[in-house]
This record gives structure tokens, C-alpha cells and sequence, in this order.
């Protein structure tokens, strides 16, 4: 028996010492040479010190920020550990309330703003992690963003076309502006 079962054991043992750690160191230190940002989380740092991932978003809700898509994930909004999206339908009571409180919210902190609503502006993203809006969703809160920070719109319009992102390779995805970032650069323009 010690025959058959020695080869097994030491096959396990091996296979253990290769996928358990030899594969994962390796390509940990791959990817800290080919891609040291990506591999860190992407972070994103102010003053030497890290203020939040370009993968995640994180709530802003004071009139002088853009403000991101809503977060589904509890117990808190951009909740990394409950990643989610609602799962609401379209004819969810819930879902409607929700879009027409927010709506409410957007027309109330920006009064004068006629403009159609952009839908990503109203609704939460499947993962409720998503750092990303859409450079319409953007472009509508430009108005409220320049009155609350006392800067021309031409100003604001300015950094979000400097901080949206074309599509990958050309091809995949839609344009996008990433809030986070989008909210540094106005928080270093208003410090000039």
C-alpha cells in the first residue's frame, strides 16, 4: 500500500508547492514589473497619501463635487465587500421611487437646470461599484459644479473633456469620466 499511496503524497505535495506558491509568487512579481499600478489597486494618491482607487467609486454628495452613480451595495454606498446591483426590474416600485428621489434631488440642488437627466445619473451600476459616468452625466452638473466653486463653466466643461476617457482600443466601451479624479483636479484648480 505504502507503494501506491507514497507517489500520490508526493505528487500532492508537489503540485501544492507549485500552484499554492511558487505559481502565485511568480506572478505576483510579474505583475508588480509589468504593471506596479494596476497590482496596487490602482490607487490614486494626493500629498503622498492615498485618497481612494481609480476602480471604486466613493460618495460625494456636497454641490461643489460631480456626483457618481448611485451605489446599491449596503451597508454603506461604493461598499467593496457587497458588491451588487439592486436587481430591480424597470417596473419596480421600489426602482421608481428611488430614480424619481433622485431626479428630485439633482432638480433641487440645480434648479435652473432644464436639461434631460442622463439615466446613469439616477440609477445604481450592477457591480454599485463604479467609479465612472458617462461625459453627458458630467457635462449636466457642470452649471451647478462652476456656481458652488465660482469658476466659469467654460472652466469646468474644460476639465471634464480633460478628464474623459475614450474608449478602449478605440472600439470597446463608451467614453467615461472618472469621478473621483475628475473631483481632484477641480479640488487643485480651486487651490490655484
Amino acid at each position: 500500500m505504502w507503494t501506491q499511496l507514497r507517489p500520490a503524497i508526493m505528487m500532492l505535495a508537489l503540485l501544492t508547492l507549485i500552484t499554492g506558491l511558487l505559481y502565485p509568487l511568480v506572478m505576483t512579481a510579474l505583475a508588480q514589473v509589468i504593471f506596479p499600478r494596476q497590482a496596487n489597486g490602482s490607487l490614486i494618491y494626493q500629498d503622498g497619501q492615498p485618497v481612494g482607487s481609480a476602480l471604486i467609486g466613493q460618495p460625494f454628495d456636497a454641490p461643489q463635487y460631480f456626483w457618481g452613480r448611485l451605489s446599491a451595495t449596503g451597508p454603506f454606498s461604493y461598499n467593496a465587500a457587497a458588491s451588487a446591483g439592486s436587481n430591480l426590474g424597470p417596473t419596480n416600485k421600489a426602482l421608481l421611487e428611488t430614480v424619481k428621489a433622485r431626479v428630485d434631488a439633482l432638480r433641487t440642488a440645480d434648479p435652473g437646470n432644464t436639461a434631460p437627466i442622463p439615466v446613469d445619473l439616477v440609477t445604481a451600476s450592477g457591480s454599485g461599484l463604479d467609479p465612472h459616468i458617462s461625459p453627458a452625466a458630467a457635462l449636466y452638473q457642470v452649471p451647478r459644479v462652476a456656481r458652488e466653486r465660482g469658476l466659469s463653466k467654460e472652466a469646468v466643461r474644460q476639465l471634464v473633456a480633460e478628464h474623459t476617457e475614450g474608449r478602449i482600443f478605440g472600439i470597446l466601451g463608451e467614453p467615461r469620466v472618472n469621478v473621483l479624479e475628475l473631483n481632484l483636479a477641480l479640488d487643485a484648480r480651486s487651490r490655484d
